[in-house]
């Protein structure tokens, strides 16, 4: 545990270092976009956050290959050259788009070839916890393993409109999912808590808490497309090699539904984003418009509308999100008696919180 903390404190110190310095030169040379209709915020903010995540996230990583302990995840080098090699171009392509506004179909062409190249090297769906079976075939996985990637890059890129949000979530989400690989790394191999997934968890989560304090509200730098895509790509990438790196064939009996975890709890910890995604591209291509198209009608955006507050809505994400993936997480841990009776308190109390601005308004009354 020490080395995942290691990297934590360096991938956060380092991001924060890059942070102050992509804003001190946004700042410098003005590099910040004009305020938007739908934009939640009213001075303009640079958008170089991203940037300064990526730094911390090549770092984070010589950081790991430099311990001894991850000498076996370092080994087979290609997964992760690929995952860098993809996270760089995701980085890259955001930035331009946060800068130039691309257009829509030149930016899902991309997200398409990160998403391939690193599915190509190996980054995808290896198996199912059905005896340890492969998925159907090399095809298959691959076809399968590139629309996860897309479709959680533009899930989280969609939420990405509030200060603090996007990071929040994926730091709550991915702590623990951090906890469910590291559990699972103890019950299948006691003798080697290192794998890649728990690494790309723990540099994600010193990304997450090196960047958020520059970006909670008032945001002094936002993290743009490239932020928020290359965290949709990286947790994706983390929960993909879980697949791969620990075998469901050598997990007992009992924990055959927690075996397909690695798969389940990222798309539950980004079950708002993906339902805010379906619902506005449906909401577009009803309209006529390009499914990709900027409109005020994002979840938060109607949050904001409800009545709450800035970083009322922003909790109202946190809540739900510590819901989902903790009773989600509960399954490997606990019966599931438990996990049902922690899932109903906690929807009580989040239901209570979000639905709040309604009884204030009633109590006006």
């Amino acid at each position: 545990m020490r080395a995942y903390l290691l990297i934590m404190l360096v991938t956060a110190a380092v991001t924060f270092g890059a942070t102050w310095a992509a804003l001190k030169v946004a700042l410098k040379y003005k590099i910040y976009p004009e305020i938007r209709a739908r934009d939640a915020h009213t001075t303009p903010t640079p958008r170089l956050g991203g940037i300064a995540m990526l730094v911390g996230l090549l770092v984070g990583t010589l950081t790991a290959a430099s311990f001894g302990w991850f000498r076996a995840v370092f080994d087979a080098p290609v997964p992760i050259i690929a995952i860098l090699a993809s996270a760089t171009f995701i980085a890259i392509l955001g930035l331009l788009d946060d800068l130039y506004d691309l257009d829509w179909t030149l930016k899902l062409a991309g997200q398409f070839i990160a998403a391939g190249f690193m599915a190509w090297q190996g980054v995808q769906i290896v198996s199912l916890p059905i005896g340890g079976v492969t998925i159907a075939s090399f095809g298959m996985s691959f076809v399968v393993s590139v629309f996860l990637i897309v479709l959680v890059m533009n899930a989280v890129n969609f939420i990405d409109g509030l200060d603090g949000l996007v990071a929040g979530v994926v730091l709550i989400g991915t702590a623990v999912f951090f906890i469910y690989t590291y559990l699972l790394a103890q019950a299948t191999d006691p003798t080697n808590y290192f794998n890649l997934g728990s690494m790309l968890s723990a540099i994600i989560i010193g990304m997450c808490v090196g960047f958020l304090p520059w970006n909670w509200h008032r945001a002094k730098i936002f993290m743009g497309d490239s932020g928020a895509l290359l965290l949709g790509l990286l947790m994706t990438a983390g929960a993909l090699s879980v697949t791969g790196q620990i075998d469901p064939a050598t997990v007992s009996g009992s924990q055959a539904i927690p075996a397909f975890l690695p798969l389940i709890l990222p798309l539950a910890i980004i079950v708002a984003p993906i339902l805010d995604f379906t619902l506005a591209v449906a909401r577009r291509l009803l309209a006529g418009k390009s499914p990709f198209s900027a409109d005020r009608k994002h979840l938060h955006h109607r949050l904001l509308d409800f009545g709450h507050s800035h970083l009322g809505a922003v909790l109202v994400f946190y809540c739900w999100t510590a819901l989902i993936s903790v009773s989600t997480l509960l399954m490997f841990l606990a019966p599931m008696s438990t996990v049902l009776l922690v899932f109903a308190a906690g929807f009580f109390v989040c239901l209570i919180y979000t639905l709040n601005p309604l009884f204030k308004r009633k109590a006006h009354h």
